[in-house]
């Protein structure tokens, strides 16, 4: 709880600080993140200066169980100056989380088990969005705390490879 106390803070002075007034290679994307969790993703860019709104559900699954989960985030993307390179953005941003958890498991739990936990997210990436074909892949670290429910507290293992086909540009 403390690294949390410290680092919404330190997020939000980042956000304000930051100057992002650069064009965006696109509008609107759909598309899957490839990871932790699989999920189906939907990205809107705001306007030309690189504030992007992104959702997406989510689900992971093992012998015994399964979550999903639905989030949202709010990402302010900024250009990274590389020859040759352009349309590479790199955002960070923080959103909310719920997860639905749901264990079907004998030996730890005499019945089936559900619960709901609520969490906040960070996030920090990269974005490409290719000049000639209308795909953006990215690349992001999510670390999430949750405030409640089976996994409650901080976890760091969240992250994707986002594909994404670009509706408008």
């Amino acid at each position: 709880m403390k690294r949390l106390i410290f680092l919404l803070p330190l997020l939000f002075s980042i956000m304000l600080v930051t100057d992002s007034a650069s064009a965006q290679e696109y509008r609107t994307a759909v598309g899957a993140r490839l990871g932790y969790p699989l999920s189906a993703s939907l990205k809107y860019f705001l306007n030309d200066s690189g504030h992007a709104l992104e959702a997406y559900v989510g689900t992971r699954g093992w012998g015994y169980g399964r979550w999903v989960n639905v989030s949202a985030a709010y990402q302010i993307h900024n250009p990274l100056e590389i020859e040759g390179l352009e349309g590479l953005y790199w955002y960070y941003g923080a959103g909310a989380t719920v997860f639905f958890w749901n264990y079907d498991d004998a030996f730890v739990f005499d019945d089936d088990y559900s619960s709901t936990a609520i969490g906040v997210q960070g996030y920090l990436g990269l974005d490409y969005a290719f000049q000639d074909t209308p795909i953006s892949l990215s690349i992001d670290w999510v670390p999430t705390f949750a405030f409640n429910g089976y996994s409650r507290g901080f976890g760091g293992g969240y992250g994707n490879i986002g594909v994404r086909y670009i509706l408008a540009r």
